[in-house]
């Protein structure tokens, strides 16, 4: 049988787990949360955030584990990409994005922050032990913040609370929300393991890097979960739960799915990643930021013309892959 059958095969197949999973997966976790007394705006920030990162964090700590870093790292900062670029732009194209949430508007600054601080660890061109540890001690602070953003945005009534009460599963016992939580987090493993090795054998027959590997097709496939949610959300027109999907999605991903791997093993990564992959993250997080935010007084809009442009920022970034792979 030609190379490559069997190899993709079982990646599309890690893939349509990946998404599977990861809904059972955040079904379980919501509606454990709710049944414990968990507040709405809580479970939508951070339970469901986490939830829709589970597949980038298993797949990174999976990598790590099986001494490919370079696809946790692409993984990573790849996904981050294609929220924006595709998963955004996409969405846009479909239905236009109103901004009125002023739980993302503090989101989109500290995306920011996050970003600028996990740079300064890449800087010496490797990710130790002790990077790993600090990432996930942000990660643990920055649930902290979300969770006390979300008691405020409670009590200020944030106009996301009524799009994640329609969203979140209710009246679901809680032996079944623990056995679809404990369920959907052993999809996810194996799915995981199935679209690391598929990732692997590809690399190596090609002569690509991981790292690459991990922009593309792990990236691309880890982002399933929030491109799927964020168009189901905008044509319900839950736009800020579209926007708010991809932008958690992000910070989980800068702190949890690089911290896990360094943690695992300490490892050092390509330059390109510092001279390519973090300027266009950045470059594509600074335009939804300005996109989302007008500075008019009011909320922001992501237009099918913004959605069109960061469709083409996200295209022509993937061919200075192909073109320098």
């Amino acid at each position: 049988m030609p190379f490559g059958i069997i190899e993709f095969g079982v990646i599309i197949v890690g893939f349509a787990l990946l998404v599977w999973g990861a809904d059972r997966f955040v079904m379980g976790a919501a509606g454990t949360a709710q049944t414990l007394g968990v507040s709405t705006l809580i479970i939508g920030l951070v339970v469901v955030g986490f939830g829709t990162s589970a597949p980038e964090m298993l797949v990174g700590a999976i990598a790590a584990f099986e001494g490919n870093p370079g696809i946790a790292v692409g993984n990573a900062i790849g996904s981050n990409i294609t929220n924006i670029g595709l998963v955004i732009g996409v969405t846009a194209l479909i239905v236009p994005l109103a901004v009125n949430s002023d739980v993302l508007k503090r989101e989109f600054p500290m995306l920011i922050v996050i970003m600028g601080l996990a740079l300064l660890l890449f800087l010496d061109g490797e990710l130790s032990r002790l990077d790993g540890i600090l990432l996930l001690l942000g990660l643990f602070l920055f649930i902290a913040i979300m969770v006390r953003i979300a008691m405020r945005g409670r009590k200020e009534h944030d106009p996301m609370t009524a799009e994640f009460e329609a969203e979140i599963p209710h009246d679901i016992p809680l032996h079944k929300s623990l056995l679809w939580l404990l369920f959907g987090l052993i999809i996810l493993l194996v799915a995981a393991r199935m679209v690391v090795w598929g990732a692997v054998e590809i690399a190596q027959h090609f002569g690509v890097s991981d790292l690459v590997i991990g922009l593309t097709i792990v990236a691309i496939g880890t982002s399933l979960p929030e491109l799927a949610a964020s168009i189901m959300s905008a044509r319900k027109g839950e736009h800020d739960i579209a926007i708010g999907n991809a932008i958690g999605s992000n910070m989980f991903n800068m702190l949890g799915v690089m911290g896990i791997p360094a943690v695992i093993q300490p490892f050092s990564f390509e330059s390109s990643v510092l001279t390519r992959d973090f300027p266009a993250m950045f470059l594509l997080t600074i335009l939804l930021f300005f996109m989302a935010r007008k500075f008019n007084g009011g909320g922001g809009e992501v237009t099918r013309a913004e959605g069109i442009g960061l469709l083409v920022c996200y295209f022509a970034y993937m061919g200075v892959l192909f073109f320098m792979s």
